[in-house]
């Protein structure tokens, strides 16, 4: 059911997000919070990929996809806010649909920045809320039918980057209605 709601809904907010990245044969790719792999057919096969996700049934999920795709990736259970990589292991990582899940958005953005490599890209999507800005008369409404299925719609996004040397390289709505934020980040 989620494959099939979240796929259509979402994908070409996914394809246009992962099109700004720059990589390349090689690259030390993380998706976090990688779900059932709806991400994956908008990578190249020739990556090193990590996967990581909390839940297990999105794992086997993503897995399946994985190897259907052709992907030799390391996919394994993992905890957003407390990740098992050294500093600077990855020269991507993906946080799509993620940040505004966990129940530390700030933790899990941290580690994130802290796993990317001086240089790297970070590719933000997700539900949020611009500056500080207070959310609309519409999120607030929404927000607690949002919070039964686990997820934040009023996360300030913007707040995230405070106190970390990151260069914005591209911030736009993306997602139907431009219900998603996607911020292209280099890690400086």
């Amino acid at each position: 059911m989620y494959d099939r709601v979240a796929a259509r809904i979402l994908r070409s907010a996914r394809r246009d997000a992962i099109a700004t990245l720059d990589i390349q044969a090689g690259t030390r790719v993380l998706l976090l919070g990688g779900g059932t792999g709806l991400d994956l057919p908008f990578l190249p096969r020739d990556i090193e990929l990590e996967v990581i996700d909390a839940s297990p049934a999105m794992l086997r999920r993503c897995r399946e996809r994985a190897e259907t795709l052709g992907f030799d990736a390391n996919v394994k259970p993992g905890d957003a806010m407390a990740l098992d990589f050294p500093d600077g292991y990855f020269d991507v990582v993906i946080a799509h649909l993620i940040i505004a899940v966990v129940p530390q958005p700030q933790r899990a953005f941290d580690e994130a920045l802290r796993v990317l490599a001086s240089d790297g890209e970070l590719s933000l999507l997700d539900k949020g809320l611009r500056g500080n800005r207070p959310a609309g008369r519409l999120r607030r409404l929404l927000n607690p039918l949002a919070r039964l299925v686990a997820t934040n719609l009023n996360v300030p996004l913007d707040n995230l980057l405070e106190g970390h040397a990151v260069q914005r390289l591209e911030d736009r709505d993306l997602g139907p209605g431009g219900a998603l934020r996607h911020m292209h980040l280099r890690k400086i």
